[in-house]
């Protein structure tokens, strides 16, 4: 037998009794944790010993005790019971010492890296708020002093998991949006561009977490951007919605085909940006539906509805009923002529409006940019400073035909507005070969 073990304490538990019989260990009620302490601390400084000075005689004493203590011949089924619990108590012991010293390494790591890291624990958290969530949740897994900063609620104060959207379900939105708390102001989720075949992980309910606690999240949350969730439907947007009172900036990218707009935006009094494209043209907005809208979202000062039905009655009725409306973007709208441009010179003439986007609008007429152009000239729309009305098919002109190279006065447009950007860039019709694409701006520069 090896000798006993010279630095032993006196007092210590018989380590040869427990070995000998397993189920004699100490109970719980009867144990003394100083006692213990000691005895753990006697067997981790046995490598200063001599006879232990080497791992492989370590390991040779370890075989020993264990071959006695589990013989080879075959006992009875009690003696097999008690050394099975025996070498199941042995590794238990053994993951709980390898954890231990997993633990002591990593705080003597974090330790030695507040000492050479040169920054204040409020800096650093104040750097990694400026993350995107991806870096964020990189730097996080560095080491252990940057995952306490990297978990910091302020870190989490804009969430962007639109990088990573192949990998984010609705527990990972779900723990985001917990670690931000009080602090969450902005959120986007889903995929900008998404890839074919691209399927999001998300559920209808992964927006959920925002209503916990009575809107706790949701209710300090002031934007929110959402790219191909097409497991979203109205009623559970809106549902959230209504804890998100004081959302001022809600962008939907490829929409299920909406036919209640209103709905959606009963709750968002204090919305002054929004921006929906739908990814079908299914999108009509009725005029009973259109009069809520307005009521629902008076504070407008910029409007996005890209891929809408929307007639040229009701376009106007848009940009009237807003009235703080400075940006307004209706592109590939099927049915706008733009004869609703007419009316706007007299009616909006103190209008606030900067911006006007009819990219791709398919029956979009020369004529009526035109009249709109010579409205300007004669001083209306003050306000305004930008205009679009590209098309990759041209403006229809003389009926059912189509033209690249639209009769404007840029000229003159020019010398009266220089203040005014008008864009009007044409790609070439498949029937006129020798058209080409062309662009024409308020500067007087233009090529075809």
């Amino acid at each position: 037998m090896d000798p006993p073990n010279s630095k032993r304490p006196c007092h210590a538990p018989s380590v040869t009794s427990s070995i000998e019989f397993p189920c004699s260990l100490p109970t719980a009620p009867g144990f003394n944790q100083s006692n213990i302490d000691m005895t753990i601390s006697s067997f981790l400084s046995l490598s200063d010993l001599p006879l232990f000075s080497s791992p492989l005689s370590m390991g040779c004493s370890f075989d020993r005790v264990l071959d006695k203590v589990i013989p080879s011949a075959v006992g009875t089924s009690h003696d097999e019971f008690k050394q099975d619990r025996f070498l199941d108590h042995t590794l238990q012991l053994a993951s709980l010492l390898y954890k231990s010293t997993e633990r002591c390494i990593r705080k003597r790591a974090t330790l030695q890296n507040s000492i050479s890291w040169p920054l204040l624990p409020e800096l650093t958290i104040k750097v990694f708020s400026m993350l995107d969530t991806k870096s964020l949740i990189q730097a996080s897994a560095c080491c252990t002093m940057f995952n306490k900063c990297a978990t910091d609620r302020v870190c989490y104060s804009h969430i962007d998991l639109t990088t990573a959207a192949k990998h984010v379900d609705n527990g990972v939105v779900c723990i985001m949006i917990h670690r931000a708390g009080k602090e969450l102001r902005s959120l986007k989720l889903g995929s900008i561009s998404p890839s074919a075949g691209y399927i999001s992980l998300l559920t209808r309910s992964c927006l959920a977490p925002l209503t916990f606690n009575h809107g706790f999240a949701g209710g300090h949350l002031r934007s929110l951007h959402l790219y191909y969730l097409r497991s979203m439907d109205v009623e559970s947007l809106s549902t959230v919605l209504s804890a998100c009172l004081n959302l001022t900036d809600l962008k939907i990218v490829g929409f299920v085909p909406l036919e209640q707009l209103e709905l959606l935006t009963r709750n968002c009094r204090l919305i002054k940006h929004l921006f929906i494209e739908i990814y079908s043209s299914a999108g009509r907005i009725t005029d009973s539906s259109l009069l809520k809208f307005v009521d629902n979202c008076a504070n407008l000062i910029s409007l996005s509805l890209l891929c809408f039905l929307l007639n040229d009655t009701i376009a106007q009725k848009l940009v009237r009923g807003f009235r703080q409306l400075k940006y307004i973007n209706l592109s590939r709208s099927l049915e706008i002529s733009g004869c609703f441009l007419r009316g706007l010179g007299l009616s909006c003439k103190d209008s606030p409006l900067e911006t006007l986007i009819l990219r791709n609008c398919y029956n979009l007429e020369e004529r009526e940019v035109l009249l709109f152009l010579n409205s300007l000239l004669a001083g209306d729309f003050k306000s305004i400073r930008l205009i679009d009305v590209s098309n990759r098919q041209g403006l229809v002109c003389d009926g059912d035909s189509r033209t690249s190279e639209p009769r404007f006065p840029i000229e003159e447009l020019k010398k009266q507005r220089p203040n005014v950007t008008f864009v009007a860039v044409f790609e070439p019709q498949p029937s006129l070969l020798s058209s080409s694409s062309g662009e024409v701006y308020s500067d007087g520069t233009s090529s075809w």
